[in-house]
């Protein structure tokens, strides 16, 4: 993977692209013989282990981190009908410990409703106990029968940030829906990937939730990729498991729940939304390495070259970025194409008459090129990156803007979906969904959008003619 040549496909080729660059740039092997199941590279773990840090940051203000166990007991799993309805197809069981039968089959958790909901139904007695805020990082196992691609659509979801509270009131779980909606975008902020949120349809909220407010990207492909879902489930699963407070009259009172997730599709936007023909282009915040120096060896000066690259490796560790030097025997061309391809932020480049000039060259990811002052380095290194990110923002930005196209009538439909995705008035009823589906091979995603690139003023149902409101309809993964 040194050769600057054997390139990735162009992205336009989105799927090869795609595939191609998570074994180039070193994110995930796909090679492992169980499918739908893949294997994380170092350096796409660190990337995974960045992102989520990040995820942990902004829950940690007011959430706890816990784990709640794999296994989850039959008798608890088939206790709520409607959501085990949703997850009955792709649950995987364990019926056997070695050579002997369970007298109870586990399953491996799809999602942990069914296994943190008894527990909580122990640990809640009182109104003094709530808000009851956790979440948890964890690996979930369904039986995807649909193509299997990593990152996207899985049979072991390694990431699984799952949060699951429990409040007083419907009211108060609404807060907090609306809560985690705020961090949602505040995470995908610091990521760079833009997104739109929108209220699911009821036929395609969580099975037993009230309501499921989504978060979606828009892939290089035009598809959408559902990167975070919030989901107000009411009483529901509180009367299933008992979850009971005594309130401050001393009555007893169901609770109301909420929980919301998101999994390593999170890094599948990353790489997509970013990336371009020579490899990832990752955030600064996230990048597993900041900045990588490539001494430029002339001469008779090596030692200095390289002591010069080692000192500034010092200094911008010091200051708290993710820094190497490359000092391997291969040509700088290579390089800089390995960087590249691992989608580095920055790399400084120090040759003779840099040391002579007091400067040192910096090249973004994106190809930007400046000489920056060595005895400022610092500085000039948080200027690039705040440089580079608010580009990375803007651009990705503007493609999603360009991929968004109102259509006020059924035969305008396909061509916006080819290119991302419609927005459309829809009346709400699930008769025109169906309609739009069969008529334009695009399906309802959501309404309720909230979207800087989404005008919210209403007009005629695109499938009937009656009063509607602005709805997505695409094509998703």
């Amino acid at each position: 993977m040194e050769d600057e040549a054997g390139s990735l496909p162009a992205k336009s080729d989105f799927s090869a692209w795609y595939n191609d660059i998570l074994w180039r740039a070193e994110i995930m092997d796909v090679r492992y013989p169980v499918k739908g199941i893949y294997v994380w590279f170092p350096h796409g773990f660190a990337l995974r282990r960045n992102v989520y840090q990040r995820l942990r940051d902004l829950l940690d203000a007011d959430h706890q981190e816990t784990l709640f166990p794999l296994l989850i007991p039959k008798h608890e799993f088939m206790k709520e009908a409607e959501h085990i309805k949703g997850f009955e197809e792709e649950v995987y069981w364990v019926t056997h410990g070695g050579t002997s039968e369970l007298d109870v089959p586990l399953a491996l958790r799809p999602t942990s409703e069914t296994a943190i909901y008894p527990m909580y139904a122990l640990w809640i007695r009182s109104h003094a106990d709530l808000p009851l805020k956790l979440y948890q990082v964890v690996n979930t196992f369904r039986y995807e029968t649909k193509h299997t691609r990593p990152l996207i659509r899985l049979r072991e979801i390694t990431s699984f940030k799952e949060a699951h509270t429990v409040h007083a009131t419907w009211e108060d779980a609404e807060r907090q829906v609306e809560e985690a909606v705020g961090l949602y975008r505040t995470f995908y902020e610091q990521l760079c990937v833009p997104v739109i949120i929108s209220r699911r349809p009821d036929w395609d909220k969580f099975p037993g939730a009230d309501y499921t407010i989504a978060a979606d990207t828009i892939m290089p492909d035009g598809r959408t990729l559902q990167i975070g879902t919030v989901h107000h489930l009411g009483d529901h699963f509180s009367r299933t498991f008992d979850i009971t407070y005594e309130d401050a009259s001393g009555e007893q009172q169901f609770a109301h729940q909420t929980c919301y997730g998101i999994s390593e599709r999170s890094i599948a936007a990353v790489v997509s939304v970013h990336g371009d023909d020579r490899g990832l282009v990752l955030p600064p915040a996230v990048a597993p390495v900041q900045v990588a120096i490539v001494p430029i060896i002339v001469g008779k000066r090596e030692e200095e070259v390289l002591a010069h690259a080692a000192a500034l490796e010092a200094e911008l560790k010091g200051a708290g970025y993710r820094t190497t030097v490359d000092t391997r025997a291969i040509r700088p061309g290579a390089k800089y194409y390995y960087w590249e391809m691992r989608g580095v932020p920055l790399r400084l480049e120090v040759g003779p008459r840099d040391i002579d000039a007091g400067t040192v060259m910096a090249v973004n990811r994106l190809g930007d090129k400046t000489a920056v002052n060595r005895t400022a380095i610092v500085e000039e290194v948080q200027a690039q990156m705040e440089q580079f990110r608010d580009r990375l923002r803007t651009r990705a930005e503007e493609e999603m803007a360009h991929k968004i196209t109102a259509a006020s009538a059924m035969e305008e439909i396909p061509a916006a979906v080819r290119a991302g995705v419609a927005v459309v008035n829809w009346c709400g009823s699930e008769e025109c969904a169906e309609r739009i589906e069969k008529e334009t091979g695009a399906a309802l995603l959501g309404s309720d959008i909230r979207s800087r690139y989404v005008e919210k003023k209403g007009g005629p149902c695109v499938a009937c003619g009656g009063a509607g409101r602005p709805a997505l309809v695409g094509r998703s993964y």
